[in-house]
């Protein structure tokens, strides 16, 4: 029998190891993570607003948009995914329908913040926080909101920026007590702080390994030595991929063709059998397809 993508992230989280989920923003870079050997993926705010809209993550995309997303990116990946779900798009109500929604994509789990909106990506400044009170409200409802008990509700603190690592802990203990089943301090600066956020709390700690430089690069071991439970890598295969595709292009720009560089990048067959070809062929076989109009290369 299958395991719900829910459950199967709650045993992850529950075992032993540092759980690693690395960041997507589409349905094609998702098999990619399933295709490397990952047990659970990412959707990143920043990058879906990046390919969805082509603009910066200051509160732009829409929850219909981003749980839209989301369940692209869980439904080729097949792995239990982790959302980014913003603020929740208001307030205890509207967290309510954005849980379940989320929950009806296919996703395991999200995080939701105490930012006002319009919101800012967690490493830009210019954030600005609700009342503690507010957003244990809103963690509180969307504890209530879930159908699947195992659907991880994780509770984003943007306080440290703003006001502190003393108050981003207090904080914390509040969401904790609301009903949160991990805890997101955004962007410590140094390991004191690194190094505090796990000691502080009684719930498991997420930590964000983004590629803005204000959070120190750590290996998946010292995150683990430090008491994280689950370590997400929200854009670094986005980034990847710009500079891939700018050498790509530039090249074409350059020499007006791309037959020296064919051999560099991931061929026709690549492309389509990572998108699921064998598959396709197997059921148009299963299924009495003609043997002549069947797809191939």
């Amino acid at each position: 029998m299958t395991v719900r993508p829910t459950r199967r992230l709650r045993e992850l989280l529950a075992g032993p190891d540092l759980v690693i989920a690395p960041g997507v923003a589409d349905a094609l870079n998702a098999r990619i993570v399933a295709e490397t050997g990952f047990d659970a993926i990412y959707m990143t705010g920043a990058g879906t607003t990046a390919v969805r809209l082509g603009m910066p993550d200051v509160g732009l995309m829409t929850m219909v948009e981003m749980a839209d997303n989301a369940g692209r990116i869980a439904d080729a990946s097949g792995l239990p995914l982790i959302a980014d779900a913003d603020t929740g798009y208001g307030g205890p109500v509207n967290v309510m329908r954005t849980v379940r929604t989320f929950e009806k994509a296919g996703v395991a789990g999200i995080h939701i913040e105490d930012q006002q909106w319009p919101k800012r990506c967690g490493h830009l400044a210019g954030k600005t926080l609700i009342p503690a009170e507010e957003m244990a409200a809103k963690i509180r409802a969307a504890c209530d909101a879930r159908h699947d008990d195992d659907f991880v509700i994780i509770a984003r603190t943007d306080a440290l920026a703003v006001d502190g690592m003393n108050a981003a802990l207090d904080r914390a203990a509040i969401y904790e007590e609301a009903g949160a089943d991990l805890i997101f301090v955004e962007s410590p600066r140094n390991m004191e702080e690194i190094s505090a956020i796990p000691r502080a709390l009684t719930k498991p700690a997420l930590f964000n390994m983004a590629s803005s430089g204000k959070t120190p690069f750590l290996s998946k071991e010292e995150i683990a030595a430090e008491g994280f439970k689950l370590a997400i890598y929200p854009n670094f295969a986005l980034l990847s991929a710009i500079s891939a595709v700018r050498k790509t292009l530039g090249e074409l720009k350059r020499t007006g063709t791309v037959s020296h560089i064919v051999n560099d990048i991931a061929s026709f067959r690549e492309f389509f059998d990572l998108m699921g070809m064998k598959q396709v062929q197997e059921m148009e076989a299963r299924y009495g397809i003609n043997e002549a109009s069947r797809v191939d290369y």
